[in-house]
Protein backbone atom coordinates (compact mmCIF):
# COMPACT_ATOMS: atom_id res chain seq x y z
CA UNK A 1 0.00 0.00 0.00
CA UNK A 2 2.84 2.44 0.74
CA UNK A 3 4.22 2.08 -2.80
CA UNK A 4 0.77 2.70 -4.26
CA UNK A 5 0.38 5.77 -2.04
CA UNK A 6 3.73 7.14 -3.22
CA UNK A 7 2.78 6.38 -6.84
CA UNK A 8 -0.52 8.23 -6.59
CA UNK A 9 0.96 11.21 -4.74
CA UNK A 10 3.73 11.60 -7.32
CA UNK A 11 1.24 11.25 -10.16
CA UNK A 12 -0.94 13.99 -8.61
CA UNK A 13 1.54 16.57 -7.27
CA UNK A 14 3.37 17.28 -10.54
CA UNK A 15 0.26 18.09 -12.66
CA UNK A 16 -1.26 19.95 -9.71
CA UNK A 17 1.68 22.33 -9.41
CA UNK A 18 1.90 22.79 -13.19
CA UNK A 19 -1.81 23.48 -13.67
CA UNK A 20 -1.97 25.76 -10.61
CA UNK A 21 0.81 28.03 -11.86
CA UNK A 22 -0.49 27.95 -15.44
CA UNK A 23 -3.95 29.03 -14.28
CA UNK A 24 -2.40 31.73 -12.07
CA UNK A 25 -0.41 33.00 -15.05
CA UNK A 26 -3.55 33.12 -17.24
CA UNK A 27 -5.49 35.00 -14.56
CA UNK A 28 -2.63 37.47 -14.15
CA UNK A 29 -2.67 38.08 -17.91
CA UNK A 30 -6.40 38.82 -17.67
CA UNK A 31 -5.62 41.23 -14.83
CA UNK A 32 -2.99 43.03 -16.93
CA UNK A 33 -5.35 43.27 -19.91
CA UNK A 34 -8.02 44.74 -17.65
CA UNK A 35 -5.82 47.42 -16.10
CA UNK A 36 -3.34 47.99 -18.94
CA UNK A 37 -4.61 51.56 -19.45
CA UNK A 38 -3.94 52.36 -15.79
CA UNK A 39 -0.38 50.98 -15.86
CA UNK A 40 1.08 52.13 -19.18
CA UNK A 41 2.43 55.63 -19.63
CA UNK A 42 2.63 56.53 -15.93
CA UNK A 43 6.33 55.88 -15.35
CA UNK A 44 5.97 53.17 -12.70
CA UNK A 45 9.03 51.41 -11.41
CA UNK A 46 9.21 47.70 -12.21
CA UNK A 47 8.89 46.72 -8.55
CA UNK A 48 5.59 48.63 -8.21
CA UNK A 49 4.01 46.62 -11.04
CA UNK A 50 5.52 43.42 -9.64
CA UNK A 51 4.08 44.20 -6.19
CA UNK A 52 0.65 44.85 -7.71
CA UNK A 53 0.77 41.54 -9.63
CA UNK A 54 1.83 39.69 -6.47
CA UNK A 55 -1.18 40.96 -4.51
CA UNK A 56 -3.45 40.29 -7.50
CA UNK A 57 -2.21 36.69 -7.66
CA UNK A 58 -3.15 36.23 -3.99
CA UNK A 59 -6.69 37.36 -4.82
CA UNK A 60 -6.81 34.86 -7.73
CA UNK A 61 -6.06 31.84 -5.53
CA UNK A 62 -9.77 31.32 -4.83
CA UNK A 63 -10.31 30.60 -8.55
CA UNK A 64 -6.99 28.97 -9.46
CA UNK A 65 -6.84 26.43 -6.63
CA UNK A 66 -10.19 24.63 -7.23
CA UNK A 67 -9.58 24.55 -10.99
CA UNK A 68 -6.06 23.14 -10.49
CA UNK A 69 -7.38 20.41 -8.17
CA UNK A 70 -10.14 19.48 -10.62
CA UNK A 71 -7.83 19.38 -13.65
CA UNK A 72 -4.95 17.58 -11.94
CA UNK A 73 -7.25 14.92 -10.43
CA UNK A 74 -8.77 14.23 -13.86
CA UNK A 75 -5.31 14.04 -15.43
CA UNK A 76 -3.94 11.80 -12.66
CA UNK A 77 -6.65 9.16 -12.70
CA UNK A 78 -7.08 9.50 -16.46
CA UNK A 79 -3.39 8.69 -16.97
CA UNK A 80 -3.60 5.78 -14.52
CA UNK A 81 -6.64 4.44 -16.35
CA UNK A 82 -5.07 4.90 -19.78
CA UNK A 83 -1.93 3.02 -18.72
CA UNK A 84 -4.03 0.23 -17.11
CA UNK A 85 -2.51 0.99 -13.72
CA UNK A 86 -5.97 1.38 -12.19
CA UNK A 87 -6.82 -2.08 -13.49
CA UNK A 88 -3.70 -3.45 -11.79
CA UNK A 89 -4.61 -1.70 -8.55
CA UNK A 90 -8.14 -3.09 -8.62
CA UNK A 91 -6.91 -6.57 -9.53
CA UNK A 92 -4.76 -6.47 -6.37
CA UNK A 93 -7.96 -6.17 -4.37
CA UNK A 94 -7.73 -2.43 -3.73
CA UNK A 95 -10.92 -0.50 -4.43
CA UNK A 96 -11.01 2.94 -5.99
CA UNK A 97 -12.03 4.51 -2.67
CA UNK A 98 -8.97 3.02 -0.93
CA UNK A 99 -6.75 4.16 -3.77
CA UNK A 100 -8.13 7.68 -3.42
CA UNK A 101 -7.42 7.88 0.33
CA UNK A 102 -3.85 9.27 0.18
CA UNK A 103 -4.94 11.91 -2.32
CA UNK A 104 -8.01 12.66 -0.21
CA UNK A 105 -5.76 13.27 2.81
CA UNK A 106 -3.60 15.56 0.69
CA UNK A 107 -6.66 17.44 -0.60
CA UNK A 108 -7.97 17.87 2.94
CA UNK A 109 -4.60 19.32 3.98
CA UNK A 110 -4.69 21.69 1.00
CA UNK A 111 -8.29 22.62 1.88
CA UNK A 112 -7.33 23.37 5.48
CA UNK A 113 -4.41 25.49 4.29
CA UNK A 114 -6.75 27.32 1.90
CA UNK A 115 -9.05 28.11 4.83
CA UNK A 116 -6.09 29.50 6.80
CA UNK A 117 -5.10 31.48 3.71
CA UNK A 118 -8.62 32.91 3.39
CA UNK A 119 -8.72 33.73 7.08
CA UNK A 120 -5.32 35.32 7.63
CA UNK A 121 -3.44 35.97 4.37
CA UNK A 122 -6.17 36.93 1.88
CA UNK A 123 -7.62 39.89 3.88
CA UNK A 124 -4.15 41.44 4.16
CA UNK A 125 -3.42 40.79 0.48
CA UNK A 126 -6.76 42.34 -0.51
CA UNK A 127 -5.99 45.37 1.66
CA UNK A 128 -2.57 45.86 0.06
CA UNK A 129 -3.97 45.21 -3.42
CA UNK A 130 -6.95 47.55 -3.00
CA UNK A 131 -4.92 50.47 -1.65
CA UNK A 132 -2.11 50.05 -4.22
CA UNK A 133 -4.54 49.70 -7.13
CA UNK A 134 -6.34 52.87 -5.99
CA UNK A 135 -3.06 54.80 -5.97
CA UNK A 136 -2.04 53.37 -9.35
CA UNK A 137 -5.32 54.28 -11.01
CA UNK A 138 -5.28 57.80 -9.63
CA UNK A 139 -1.69 58.57 -10.59
CA UNK A 140 -1.22 61.02 -13.45
CA UNK A 141 0.30 59.98 -16.75
CA UNK A 142 4.02 60.53 -17.04
CA UNK A 143 5.02 63.86 -18.52
CA UNK A 144 5.36 63.40 -22.27
CA UNK A 145 5.89 66.08 -24.91
CA UNK A 146 4.52 65.24 -28.35
CA UNK A 147 5.27 67.13 -31.54
CA UNK A 148 2.73 69.77 -32.58
CA UNK A 149 0.47 69.21 -29.53
CA UNK A 150 0.01 71.41 -26.46
CA UNK A 151 0.76 69.48 -23.28
CA UNK A 152 -1.17 70.65 -20.19
CA UNK A 153 0.03 67.95 -17.78
CA UNK A 154 2.10 70.29 -15.61
CA UNK A 155 -0.27 72.48 -13.57
CA UNK A 156 -0.15 76.11 -14.70
CA UNK A 157 1.77 75.49 -17.93
CA UNK A 158 0.99 74.62 -21.53
CA UNK A 159 3.95 73.47 -23.62
CA UNK A 160 4.23 72.85 -27.36
CA UNK A 161 7.21 71.88 -29.57
CA UNK A 162 7.40 71.67 -33.34
CA UNK A 163 9.99 68.91 -33.50
CA UNK A 164 11.71 66.48 -31.15
CA UNK A 165 15.14 65.05 -31.76
CA UNK A 166 15.78 61.34 -32.08
CA UNK A 167 17.74 61.45 -28.84
CA UNK A 168 14.56 62.50 -26.99
CA UNK A 169 16.38 65.48 -25.46
CA UNK A 170 16.73 68.16 -28.15
CA UNK A 171 13.71 70.28 -29.06
CA UNK A 172 12.91 72.77 -31.81
CA UNK A 173 10.19 75.42 -32.06
CA UNK A 174 9.32 75.67 -28.35
CA UNK A 175 6.31 77.65 -27.09
CA UNK A 176 5.40 77.87 -23.39
CA UNK A 177 2.28 79.49 -21.89
CA UNK A 178 2.82 80.31 -18.22
CA UNK A 179 -0.49 80.70 -16.31
CA UNK A 180 1.05 80.76 -12.82
CA UNK A 181 0.81 84.54 -12.43
CA UNK A 182 -1.82 86.20 -10.26
CA UNK A 183 -2.97 88.64 -12.96
CA UNK A 184 -4.69 85.92 -15.01
CA UNK A 185 -2.73 86.93 -18.13
CA UNK A 186 -0.44 84.20 -19.47
CA UNK A 187 3.26 84.78 -20.01
CA UNK A 188 4.50 83.50 -23.35
CA UNK A 189 7.98 82.12 -23.97
CA UNK A 190 9.09 81.29 -27.52
CA UNK A 191 12.46 79.72 -28.33
CA UNK A 192 13.99 78.37 -31.52
CA UNK A 193 15.55 75.32 -29.87
CA UNK A 194 16.45 73.82 -26.54
CA UNK A 195 17.03 70.66 -24.53
CA UNK A 196 14.90 68.77 -22.03
CA UNK A 197 16.30 66.96 -18.96
CA UNK A 198 15.17 65.95 -15.51
CA UNK A 199 17.01 66.21 -12.21
CA UNK A 200 18.55 63.12 -10.64
CA UNK A 201 15.69 62.73 -8.16
CA UNK A 202 13.13 63.01 -11.05
CA UNK A 203 11.30 65.78 -9.20
CA UNK A 204 11.96 68.63 -11.65
CA UNK A 205 12.02 69.06 -15.42
CA UNK A 206 14.67 71.44 -16.74
CA UNK A 207 14.17 73.07 -20.15
CA UNK A 208 17.24 74.92 -21.46
CA UNK A 209 16.01 77.38 -24.10
CA UNK A 210 18.14 79.09 -26.73
CA UNK A 211 17.55 82.20 -28.86
CA UNK A 212 14.06 83.18 -27.79
CA UNK A 213 11.66 85.87 -26.63
CA UNK A 214 9.60 86.27 -23.46
CA UNK A 215 6.32 88.20 -23.66
CA UNK A 216 4.69 89.43 -20.47
CA UNK A 217 1.56 91.56 -20.31
CA UNK A 218 0.83 93.40 -17.10
CA UNK A 219 -2.64 94.21 -15.80
CA UNK A 220 -4.19 97.59 -16.60
CA UNK A 221 -2.93 100.68 -14.78
CA UNK A 222 -4.68 103.97 -14.15
CA UNK A 223 -8.32 104.75 -13.60
CA UNK A 224 -11.25 105.11 -15.93
CA UNK A 225 -13.04 102.67 -18.12
CA UNK A 226 -10.04 101.96 -20.38
CA UNK A 227 -6.99 101.36 -18.16
CA UNK A 228 -3.69 101.16 -20.02
CA UNK A 229 -1.94 97.78 -20.27
CA UNK A 230 1.80 97.34 -20.56
CA UNK A 231 3.45 94.70 -22.78
CA UNK A 232 7.02 93.70 -21.95
CA UNK A 233 9.20 91.90 -24.47
CA UNK A 234 12.57 90.45 -23.46
CA UNK A 235 14.96 88.69 -25.80
CA UNK A 236 17.39 86.11 -24.46
CA UNK A 237 20.25 84.10 -25.86
CA UNK A 238 19.91 81.30 -23.31
CA UNK A 239 17.66 80.75 -20.33
CA UNK A 240 16.47 77.94 -18.15
CA UNK A 241 12.91 77.02 -17.16
CA UNK A 242 12.25 74.73 -14.20
CA UNK A 243 9.02 72.74 -13.79
CA UNK A 244 7.86 70.91 -10.68
CA UNK A 245 6.96 67.25 -11.38
CA UNK A 246 5.69 66.42 -7.88
CA UNK A 247 2.13 66.09 -9.20
CA UNK A 248 3.24 63.05 -11.23
CA UNK A 249 4.50 61.13 -8.21
CA UNK A 250 2.37 58.30 -6.80
CA UNK A 251 1.29 59.15 -3.26
CA UNK A 252 0.42 56.12 -1.15
CA UNK A 253 -2.97 56.30 0.56
CA UNK A 254 -3.36 55.26 4.16
CA UNK A 255 -4.44 51.62 4.22
CA UNK A 256 -6.72 52.22 7.20
CA UNK A 257 -9.16 54.01 4.90
CA UNK A 258 -9.72 50.68 3.05
CA UNK A 259 -9.79 48.45 6.12
CA UNK A 260 -13.59 48.57 6.53
CA UNK A 261 -14.16 46.76 3.21
CA UNK A 262 -15.61 43.29 3.80
CA UNK A 263 -13.01 41.61 1.53
CA UNK A 264 -10.26 42.87 3.84
CA UNK A 265 -11.65 41.42 7.08
CA UNK A 266 -11.22 38.04 8.74
CA UNK A 267 -13.95 36.09 10.51
CA UNK A 268 -13.61 38.10 13.72
CA UNK A 269 -13.74 41.41 11.87
CA UNK A 270 -16.73 40.29 9.82
CA UNK A 271 -18.58 39.23 12.98
CA UNK A 272 -17.94 42.59 14.65
CA UNK A 273 -19.00 44.49 11.52
CA UNK A 274 -22.16 42.38 11.20
CA UNK A 275 -23.13 43.00 14.84
CA UNK A 276 -22.59 46.75 14.55
CA UNK A 277 -24.53 46.93 11.29
CA UNK A 278 -27.39 44.92 12.79
CA UNK A 279 -27.57 47.31 15.73
CA UNK A 280 -27.62 50.27 13.35
CA UNK A 281 -30.52 48.73 11.43
CA UNK A 282 -32.43 48.16 14.67
CA UNK A 283 -31.91 51.76 15.76
CA UNK A 284 -32.97 53.03 12.32
CA UNK A 285 -36.15 50.97 12.49
CA UNK A 286 -37.01 52.21 15.97
CA UNK A 287 -36.35 55.83 15.01
CA UNK A 288 -38.42 55.45 11.83
CA UNK A 289 -41.36 54.03 13.79
CA UNK A 290 -41.22 56.91 16.27
CA UNK A 291 -40.74 59.71 13.73
CA UNK A 292 -43.04 58.52 10.95
CA UNK A 293 -45.62 57.07 13.29
CA UNK A 294 -46.13 60.42 14.97
CA UNK A 295 -47.49 61.86 11.70
CA UNK A 296 -50.19 59.22 11.52
CA UNK A 297 -51.45 59.46 15.08
CA UNK A 298 -55.14 60.31 14.96
CA UNK A 299 -55.67 63.56 16.81
CA UNK A 300 -59.16 62.87 18.03
CA UNK A 301 -59.88 66.47 18.96
CA UNK A 302 -60.72 69.48 16.82
CA UNK A 303 -58.60 72.59 17.21
CA UNK A 304 -60.34 75.45 18.89
CA UNK A 305 -60.98 77.07 22.17
CA UNK A 306 -62.85 73.98 23.36
CA UNK A 307 -61.54 70.47 22.65
CA UNK A 308 -64.57 68.60 21.43
CA UNK A 309 -64.15 64.90 20.77
CA UNK A 310 -64.98 63.95 17.18
CA UNK A 311 -67.65 61.29 16.98
CA UNK A 312 -66.65 57.86 15.67
CA UNK A 313 -69.13 58.14 12.76
CA UNK A 314 -67.39 61.26 11.41
CA UNK A 315 -63.96 59.60 11.61
CA UNK A 316 -65.21 56.63 9.59
CA UNK A 317 -66.95 58.94 7.13
CA UNK A 318 -65.59 62.19 5.71
CA UNK A 319 -63.74 64.23 8.32
CA UNK A 320 -63.39 67.09 5.81
CA UNK A 321 -67.02 68.03 6.42
CA UNK A 322 -66.20 68.95 10.04
CA UNK A 323 -63.80 71.68 8.80
CA UNK A 324 -65.37 75.08 8.04
CA UNK A 325 -65.80 75.59 4.32
CA UNK A 326 -63.50 78.63 4.18
CA UNK A 327 -60.66 76.68 5.87
CA UNK A 328 -60.95 73.44 3.90
CA UNK A 329 -58.55 74.43 1.08
CA UNK A 330 -55.77 75.46 3.46
CA UNK A 331 -56.37 72.37 5.62
CA UNK A 332 -56.17 70.06 2.60
CA UNK A 333 -53.04 71.82 1.33
CA UNK A 334 -51.43 71.46 4.75
CA UNK A 335 -52.33 67.79 4.84
CA UNK A 336 -50.89 67.31 1.34
CA UNK A 337 -47.63 69.07 2.29
CA UNK A 338 -47.37 66.96 5.40
CA UNK A 339 -47.97 63.76 3.40
CA UNK A 340 -45.30 64.78 0.85
CA UNK A 341 -42.84 65.45 3.69
CA UNK A 342 -43.57 62.01 5.15
CA UNK A 343 -43.12 60.42 1.70
CA UNK A 344 -39.78 62.15 1.07
CA UNK A 345 -38.49 61.22 4.49
CA UNK A 346 -39.65 57.62 4.03
CA UNK A 347 -38.05 57.37 0.57
CA UNK A 348 -34.72 58.55 1.96
CA UNK A 349 -34.92 56.08 4.83
CA UNK A 350 -35.86 53.24 2.47
CA UNK A 351 -32.78 53.90 0.30
CA UNK A 352 -30.53 54.04 3.36
CA UNK A 353 -32.13 50.91 4.77
CA UNK A 354 -31.73 48.96 1.50
CA UNK A 355 -28.05 49.95 1.22
CA UNK A 356 -27.39 48.75 4.75
CA UNK A 357 -29.23 45.51 4.04
CA UNK A 358 -27.02 44.93 0.97
CA UNK A 359 -23.95 45.61 3.09
CA UNK A 360 -25.18 43.09 5.66
CA UNK A 361 -25.76 40.50 2.91
CA UNK A 362 -22.24 41.05 1.57
CA UNK A 363 -20.85 40.50 5.05
CA UNK A 364 -22.70 37.20 5.34
CA UNK A 365 -21.49 36.14 1.89
CA UNK A 366 -17.89 36.99 2.70
CA UNK A 367 -18.14 35.15 6.01
CA UNK A 368 -19.31 31.97 4.29
CA UNK A 369 -16.75 32.40 1.48
CA UNK A 370 -13.98 31.68 3.98
CA UNK A 371 -15.31 28.11 4.16
CA UNK A 372 -16.56 27.53 0.61
CA UNK A 373 -13.05 27.63 -0.88
CA UNK A 374 -11.95 24.70 1.29
CA UNK A 375 -15.12 22.69 0.72
CA UNK A 376 -15.11 23.35 -3.05
CA UNK A 377 -11.59 21.87 -3.28
CA UNK A 378 -12.83 18.60 -1.73
CA UNK A 379 -16.00 18.58 -3.82
CA UNK A 380 -14.19 19.15 -7.11
CA UNK A 381 -11.72 16.40 -6.23
CA UNK A 382 -14.61 13.96 -5.87
CA UNK A 383 -15.75 15.06 -9.34
CA UNK A 384 -12.34 15.01 -11.01
CA UNK A 385 -10.89 11.77 -9.62
CA UNK A 386 -13.79 9.45 -10.61
CA UNK A 387 -14.24 11.36 -13.86
CA UNK A 388 -10.62 10.65 -14.80
CA UNK A 389 -11.06 6.98 -13.86
CA UNK A 390 -14.12 6.77 -16.12
CA UNK A 391 -12.79 8.56 -19.23
CA UNK A 392 -9.35 6.86 -18.93
CA UNK A 393 -7.59 9.63 -20.84
CA UNK A 394 -4.52 11.48 -19.62
CA UNK A 395 -2.56 14.44 -20.92
CA UNK A 396 -3.93 17.88 -21.76
CA UNK A 397 -6.62 16.92 -24.26
CA UNK A 398 -9.93 15.56 -23.04
CA UNK A 399 -9.11 16.16 -19.32
CA UNK A 400 -8.75 19.90 -19.94
CA UNK A 401 -12.06 20.02 -21.82
CA UNK A 402 -13.88 18.15 -19.07
CA UNK A 403 -12.27 20.20 -16.30
CA UNK A 404 -13.10 23.52 -17.94
CA UNK A 405 -16.68 22.39 -18.61
CA UNK A 406 -17.36 21.35 -15.00
CA UNK A 407 -15.55 24.35 -13.57
CA UNK A 408 -17.58 26.70 -15.75
CA UNK A 409 -20.76 25.06 -14.47
CA UNK A 410 -19.53 25.53 -10.90
CA UNK A 411 -18.45 29.13 -11.51
CA UNK A 412 -21.65 30.15 -13.33
CA UNK A 413 -23.87 28.69 -10.61
CA UNK A 414 -21.79 30.42 -7.92
CA UNK A 415 -21.85 33.79 -9.68
CA UNK A 416 -25.56 33.75 -10.46
CA UNK A 417 -26.49 32.55 -6.97
CA UNK A 418 -24.25 35.15 -5.32
CA UNK A 419 -25.75 38.00 -7.36
CA UNK A 420 -29.23 36.75 -6.55
CA UNK A 421 -28.30 36.73 -2.87
CA UNK A 422 -26.96 40.31 -3.06
CA UNK A 423 -30.25 41.41 -4.64
CA UNK A 424 -32.13 39.73 -1.81
CA UNK A 425 -33.82 37.05 -3.92
CA UNK A 426 -32.39 34.12 -1.97
CA UNK A 427 -30.81 33.60 1.43
CA UNK A 428 -27.11 34.60 1.46
CA UNK A 429 -26.02 31.31 3.03
CA UNK A 430 -27.92 29.31 0.41
CA UNK A 431 -26.59 31.53 -2.37
CA UNK A 432 -22.91 31.06 -1.53
CA UNK A 433 -23.30 27.29 -0.99
CA UNK A 434 -25.71 26.62 -3.88
CA UNK A 435 -23.04 25.44 -6.38
CA UNK A 436 -21.60 23.00 -3.85
CA UNK A 437 -25.10 21.76 -2.92
CA UNK A 438 -25.95 21.12 -6.59
CA UNK A 439 -22.64 19.52 -7.63
CA UNK A 440 -22.03 17.36 -4.54
CA UNK A 441 -24.59 14.72 -5.63
CA UNK A 442 -22.87 14.69 -9.03
CA UNK A 443 -19.57 13.90 -7.30
CA UNK A 444 -21.19 11.05 -5.36
CA UNK A 445 -22.78 9.74 -8.58
CA UNK A 446 -19.47 9.83 -10.49
CA UNK A 447 -17.66 8.12 -7.59
CA UNK A 448 -20.25 5.32 -7.64
CA UNK A 449 -19.98 4.95 -11.42
CA UNK A 450 -16.19 4.82 -11.26
CA UNK A 451 -16.34 2.19 -8.50
CA UNK A 452 -18.51 -0.16 -10.58
CA UNK A 453 -16.39 0.48 -13.73
CA UNK A 454 -19.20 2.23 -15.56
CA UNK A 455 -18.73 3.16 -19.23
CA UNK A 456 -20.44 6.52 -18.67
CA UNK A 457 -18.23 8.44 -21.12
CA UNK A 458 -17.23 5.57 -23.38
CA UNK A 459 -18.49 6.49 -26.86
CA UNK A 460 -18.03 2.90 -28.10
CA UNK A 461 -20.48 1.76 -25.43
CA UNK A 462 -23.19 4.15 -26.65
CA UNK A 463 -22.35 3.34 -30.26
CA UNK A 464 -22.90 -0.37 -29.59
CA UNK A 465 -26.26 0.40 -27.95
CA UNK A 466 -27.46 2.43 -30.96
CA UNK A 467 -26.27 -0.23 -33.40
CA UNK A 468 -28.11 -2.94 -31.49
CA UNK A 469 -31.30 -0.83 -31.53
CA UNK A 470 -31.06 -0.25 -35.30
CA UNK A 471 -30.43 -3.97 -35.90
CA UNK A 472 -33.55 -4.89 -33.97
CA UNK A 473 -35.61 -2.39 -35.99
CA UNK A 474 -34.20 -3.66 -39.30
CA UNK A 475 -35.04 -7.30 -38.38
CA UNK A 476 -38.57 -6.36 -37.40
Amino acid sequence: MKKIHVLLLKAFINPFLVTFFVVMFILLMFFLFKYVDDLIGKGFEWYTILELMFYASAANVSMALPLAILLSSIMTFGTLGENYELVAIKSAGISLQRAMRPLLVLIMIISFLSFLFSQYMLPKANLKFGSLLWDVRNKKLSFLIKEGVFNNSIPGYSIRVDEKGKDGVSLKGIMIYDHTGNSGVAKIIIAKNGTMNTTKDKKYLILKLNDGVRYEESSGQGGGYNPRQQLTRMRFGQTEQKFDLSSFEMNRTDENSFRSNVQMLNLKGLTIKQDSLTKELDSINRFAVLSVGSYYKQNNFTKGYTKIKIPEKIIKGSIVKTIPELQRASALQGALDQANAVKQMSDGRIVDFSERIKALIKIKLEYQRKFTLAVSCIMLFFIGAPLGAIIRKGGLGLPVVMAVMFFLIYHIISTVAEKSAVQGNINPVVGIWLAIIILSPLGAFLTYKATVDSALFDMNYYKAIFLSIFKKKSKS
